[in-house]
């Protein structure tokens, strides 16, 4: 009996864990932005990105119909600059066009804008793309971070469970995940964030990345658990830390993180940065898509 709830336990903190991985990818401010639109009968899906790392600049390449032409309007964010326009260049069924390369944490603003034969169509577009760069991090830093943040919500999960159906091995499940946590989060995570970035750390005290500031939190409140375990159970902090661990995960990844501040020529985070955007929107006076830039 103990063996199969066990079981149960690690299959439905797997599930768990599954799901929180696919939510977080899908609702991050840096996934693809998806497309669809029908054309003379055709369906066409698409993407097109918002995070791009490394050299060169970001290419957008969409499958579409013959007759179709297409333009990218784009322009520094957040600025109040004037729009730029590059015409997409068609090779066999795909359209192609390239924004130009920023440093680590630069951001861009930008829209497609569809013609077939001269018609516009309507790609149901509310608010510009964003798309920030970034470094390139070396696979040898970036995968075992992936791995290890993966390795470690599993662990929380699976212990917070234990704790909760009183599973005496949810004490010694604690000290792996908080092993792999800080290895993955607080060793691997500035490793991966200096290449990207360029800055190490960028929560608190230093910064107020969203990021960082919810690996510390959550680091804290899985050690505040081990320590008041070690000698007596109190289960109920483990369960309290994994939930805390659970909430943070959820928290879409990169959202309110590292962003290049043209006019300063820093990079700033947290408060800062929403500061410096809403000052910058208020001063260009456009929150919304900006179609008239001639």
């Amino acid at each position: 009996m103990k063996r199969f709830k066990g079981t149960l336990i690690w299959a439905a903190a797997i599930l768990v864990t599954l799901g929180a991985s696919v939510y977080q990818r899908m609702t991050g401010p840096t996934h693809p932005k998806s497309y669809e639109v029908t054309i003379e009968g055709n369906r066409y899906r698409f993407e097109v990105p918002r995070s791009h790392g490394g050299p060169g600049d970001a290419r957008i390449a969409i499958r579409m119909h013959p007759e179709v032409e297409g333009r990218v309007i784009y322009r520094r964010f957040p600025t109040g600059e004037s729009w730029d326009t590059v015409t997409m260049k068609r090779s066999g069924d795909t359209l192609t066009a390239s924004l130009p390369h920023q440093p680590p944490a630069g951001k861009l603003e930008y829209h497609l804008e569809l013609f077939n034969r001269q018609n516009p169509v309507d790609l149901q577009e509310h608010q510009n793309n964003v798309i920030r760069f970034k470094g390139s991090v070396p696979q040898w830093a970036l995968i075992p971070h992936v791995i290890l943040m993966f390795l470690a919500m599993l662990w929380s999960n699976a212990t917070g469970l234990q704790a909760v159906f009183r599973v005496p091995s949810y004490r010694r499940n604690m000290v792996i995940a908080i092993v792999l946590f800080a290895t993955g989060g607080l060793i691997f995570g500035p490793i991966v964030q200096k290449y990207a970035f360029g800055q190490f750390w960028t929560g608190w005290p230093a910064g107020e990345d969203l990021t960082d500031n919810k690996v510390l939190f959550s680091a804290i409140a899985w050690f505040i658990a081990w320590w008041f375990n070690r000698k007596k159970e109190r289960p109920w902090l483990a369960v309290l830390a994994a939930a805390i661990l659970f909430a943070a995960y959820m928290i879409p990844h990169s959202m309110n993180g590292s962003e290049y501040n043209y006019e300063s020529e820093e990079v700033i985070t947290g408060m800062f940065l929403s500061a410096a955007i809403w000052s910058d929107r208020m001063k260009s006076g456009k929150k919304r898509l900006n179609l008239s830039h001639g």
